[in-house]
């Protein structure tokens, strides 16, 4: 069967937590290696600092077992030295990439988006952020009007079904859904284009994954293994 298209040519392919198969994830030595691997965009989770800084981090906490403390309640001078600033990133890796990153704290969003906007260029608009509440996104859409929103779930979630939550993100201006890998059909990026909706897949982490999903007419793939990823990308645009 012929290749479905796909909204973006080439679609994104998003190094998950930097080059995170090659190097320890989250950090700025990641996150170089997986642009120099070729990703064309980079994924973290993002939180604020109790004094209003935002750092790239999976976990959201620091400390060991015995002692753990949120992120949200430390400044960022108490952080450990791996864990990177957003404004870290653009200094290190510059503006010209796509930037995924998930906001798992909604009072991030803010300071997420001001240092979008400082580090300037083409920034705020490839910084897309993501989130589990669609409802979210819109009230996000209301006040950030410049950077790029993604509807992150599961099939299963849209309890309605896929065809109302397409339509509830296209009337909304929502721009993406993220789901994993496995929730994937030709049918269903279809359906999603129908409404101008991209199509982020996330988890593809082996050759047979990653060529189904870019087959179907993804739009953006998210792998820990890049150099699988990008040869996936060439083959297909080959």
């Amino acid at each position: 069967m012929a290749p479905l298209p796909s909204m973006r040519v080439p679609p994104i392919a998003f190094a998950h937590r930097g080059a995170r198969a090659h190097a320890p994830e989250n950090t700025l030595e990641a996150f170089v290696l997986a642009r120099r691997l070729g990703a064309t965009g980079l994924e973290s989770d993002v939180w604020c600092t109790s004094d209003g800084v935002a750092v790239l981090d999976h976990d959201g906490v620091i400390g060991s077992r015995l002692r753990r403390q949120p992120i949200g309640s430390v400044s960022r001078a108490a952080l450990p030295s791996h864990i990177p600033t957003l404004a870290d990133l653009y200094a290190e890796c510059g503006t010209d990439f796509e930037l995924s990153l998930d906001v798992k704290d909604p009072a991030a969003a803010a300071a997420t988006v001001a240092v979008a906007r400082a580090a300037g260029a083409e920034a705020p608009h490839q910084l897309w952020l993501c989130h589990h509440d669609w409802q979210q996104l819109v009230e996000w859409r209301a006040v950030f009007r410049d950077v790029r929103l993604v509807d992150s779930t599961r099939l299963r979630s849209m309890r309605d079904g896929p065809e109302r939550r397409a339509a509830q993100l296209s009337d909304a201006g929502i721009d993406a859904v993220n789901l994993h890998e496995s929730d994937w059909t030709g049918g269903l990026t279809t359906l999603f284009h129908r409404f101008s909706v991209l199509t982020f897949g996330w988890d593809a982490q082996f050759d047979r994954v990653l060529d189904n999903l870019l087959a179907m007419g993804i739009d953006g793939i998210y792998s820990d293994h890049v150099d699988r990823m990008m040869g996936a990308v060439a083959r297909a645009s080959g």
